[in-house]
């Protein structure tokens, strides 16, 4: 039910990011149908985004036959944290890191990159995807692909005000300064947006994936050799579409500026830190 309404919060605040967007550019004309467009596209968001999200890093499904230990080690650990078995991806990315998406368990998909399942061991690997099934199970997964899709369409909507200008409210061309500073605010907002998908949500998704696969070791584990490896090895879909960032379990984007600032990922020493006590405490 929290996961709902945040979600309906989420969707209001993208809209009134849209309609004052609109408003800048067209006017009050242009308000109007910026909310027209938001609203489309909460309705569009809340269907395919998982899809938008799978073809903007060129997923490709894999089964039993294509890649048949990665298949039953999902299938194991859906069945041990009572989920429906979701659709299983494979992205072709030298850079190690995995995610989940879908509107619901029912409709749910995990994907996970080529880098991932060379750089770690099977232990490792079980631990990552017990962590995307956690944030499955959490349904908090429709969150995260709705904001990544929603932000990318604000960043764009931005980008046409920069380059063709605005209307005030009668209509007449706006002040060139203020377009220029929605064409860089907006983006901003739209990113603290996505900071309501708190870092709390990692820490949790940590904590129920550890008790999904029941070795939290081996998920603090992966989570420093992703560290490791992730380092100079730049995930090149997210490098293009860094309003997916947050989805990731842990941040691919080039370090520095203002993309630092707004990470949605705890730090991962503090991760280990406390996956290494929940190991403490299991004995």
């Amino acid at each position: 039910m929290f996961n709902m309404l945040k979600t309906a919060v989420l969707m209001a605040a993208i809209t009134a990011l849209f309609m004052f967007i609109g408003q800048m550019l067209g006017g009050t004309s242009g308000m109007w149908l910026a909310l027209v467009v938001a609203l489309a596209m909460n309705f569009f968001s809340y269907w395919f985004s998982d899809r938008i999200v799978l073809r903007m890093y060129n997923a490709q499904e894999v089964d039993e036959r294509t890649a048949p230990q990665f298949v039953r080690m999902v299938r194991e650990l859906a069945d041990r944290a009572g989920l429906p078995m979701p659709r299983v991806y494979l992205i072709d990315e030298a850079a190690p890191n995995a995610f989940a998406t879908g509107r619901n368990p029912d409709h749910a998909a995990v994907a996970a990159t080529t880098g991932l399942v060379r750089a770690l061991t099977e232990r490792e690997v079980r631990g990552v995807m017990a962590h995307e099934l956690a944030h499955v199970r959490h349904r908090d997964i429709l969150i995260s692909t709705i904001s990544a899709t929603m932000a990318g369409a604000i960043g764009m909507l931005a980008n046409f005000g920069m380059m063709f200008g605005g209307r005030d409210a009668e209509g007449r061309p706006a002040n060139p300064i203020a377009g220029l500073l929605v064409a860089i605010l907006a983006p901003l907002a739209a990113s603290l947006i996505q900071m309501a998908i708190s870092r709390s949500r990692e820490f949790e998704a940590d904590r129920g994936g550890a008790q999904i696969s029941g070795d939290p070791q081996a998920l603090a584990s992966a989570l420093q050799k992703i560290q490791r490896h992730a380092q100079g090895i730049p995930m090149a879909g997210a490098e293009r579409h860094p309003e997916t960032a947050q989805m990731m379990i842990m941040n691919p984007l080039s370090a520095g500026g203002l993309r630092s600032l707004f990470s949605t990922h705890p730090s991962t020493e503090e991760r280990v830190e406390r996956l290494l006590q929940m190991a403490v405490g299991r004995g």
